[in-house]
């Protein structure tokens, strides 16, 4: 739970929240593109990491396996200070289905309870760097939320996005229950973990807030790649402060996010690329950031 007493004193000391050093880092986008995973790929376009859920005869469904994969990828890119930005799509029939059925039937009460199930799913969310979500074809139960835990989605024309738990006896476990009524407001949500039937087209969750843009499948991927590199391109620092200062607008009161943002705004003023960036515009040039 957040501590007021820990963020004043954390607020207070107005220092930057993140360092990039320019040592080698061993734990790197090239690790993690040359490791031999079963159900992601890894490739890097320039400063952009793009990570592939493959799992396709099983439209991607999210097994433990696939996330100890896809965890120890987002460890490795969010290390590399070559990287500045994550893409994280599927296939074009499926983005994810969903949660591996086949693998969590059998699960009980406390052996859940003890192992904190779900728990290792949230991982992406501790990612420094931003994640775009590519979405094409289904996102549905833990797809959707998996999607959600992304900073932007994107979505193919086809895509189509639900929380179905209900029809299986259970609900949403690994977020959808609390992501989605902030992304599309309590009535939508309701319905459509209520019903288990009510999903979201591509331009309906466009519409409801819950995507950013809808792209042609074909483009779809590109389209993301080039957002995640216009973001690479910017002060890191910044970048990350600005996401960390966002995602407290979920957690917080209005008057402790704005105090939060603040002492983050003071502290760029401690930056090279503070110094650079405004040094740029009033020389009316691009700016040279070293992420610094």
């Amino acid at each position: 739970m957040f501590s007021l007493r820990a963020f004043t004193r954390r607020a207070a000391s107005a220092r930057p929240l993140v360092h990039f050093s320019t040592s080698a880092i061993a734990r790197s986008a090239a690790a993690a593109a040359a490791t031999n995973y079963e159900n992601i790929l890894v490739e890097t376009r320039d400063n952009v990491a793009l990570v592939t859920l493959n799992r396709p005869k099983a439209l991607n469904a999210l097994s433990s396996s696939l996330f100890h994969e896809l965890n120890d990828a987002l460890k490795k890119v969010d290390g590399d200070a070559a990287i500045g930005a994550i893409v994280l799509t599927g296939s074009e029939r499926a983005f994810a289905a969903g949660a591996d059925i086949k693998e969590m039937r059998e699960s009980n009460y406390i052996d859940n309870y003890k192992s904190n199930f779900l728990g290792h799913w949230t991982f992406i969310t501790s990612v420094r760097k931003p994640v775009i979500a590519a979405v094409n074809g289904f996102a549905l139960g833990g797809g959707c939320e998996l999607a959600m835990m992304c900073d932007i989605i994107y979505a193919g024309e086809k895509a189509v996005f639900g929380q179905p738990e209900i029809k299986l006896g259970t609900i949403p476990g690994a977020g959808g229950t609390q992501r989605l009524v902030k992304a599309v407001g309590k009535s939508k949500a309701m319905e459509m973990v209520l019903t288990g039937s009510f999903n979201l087209n591509a331009h309906e969750a466009e519409r409801a807030g819950l995507v950013s843009k809808v792209f042609a499948p074909e483009v779809l991927v590109d389209e993301a790649v080039k957002t995640a590199s216009k973001i690479a391109s910017l002060s890191q620092p910044m970048v990350q402060m600005a996401k960390e200062a966002m995602n407290q607008s979920f957690e917080q009161s209005l008057a402790n996010g704005l105090l939060f943002e603040r002492r983050l705004f003071h502290s760029t003023f401690g930056t090279h690329d503070q110094r650079e960036g405004m040094l740029a515009f009033v020389e009316k040039r691009k700016a040279k950031f070293n992420h610094n």
